[in-house]
């Protein structure tokens, strides 16, 4: 079966990357008990630290839109866009095949 996968980048407005991935990592953390969602990765830009990286890896589409209605989840949503420096760029949609790690 192929799952579901995403890769996006937010830039941080300056100096809020950290903050923002606080966030992304809580967010991490509530995902745990989700059903659908197998990997949830945070990483900052090693060049600039306003950049972070989220890859997800979920069953489908569709539990990944599902997680989005998660009240828990909107409220991080909500706390992490006034830090954005812009739209989030990326959201790039994958069809993941598989690889290490992915069951």
């Amino acid at each position: 079966m192929t799952q579901y996968g995403r890769y996006g980048k937010l830039k941080a407005q300056p100096g809020k990357g950290n903050e923002l991935a606080v966030i992304l990592l809580q967010a991490a953390e509530l995902l745990r008990t989700v059903q659908g969602c197998h990997l949830y990765i945070i990483g900052k830009d090693a060049k600039d630290e306003d950049t972070i990286w989220v890859t997800e890896v979920w069953d489908s589409k569709e539990s990944h839109s599902n997680s989005l209605k998660d009240k828990a989840v909107q409220a991080l949503i909500l706390q992490a866009m006034p830090l954005l420096d812009g739209k989030p760029e990326g959201g790039t949609e994958l069809e993941v095949l598989g690889g290490l790690g992915i069951a």
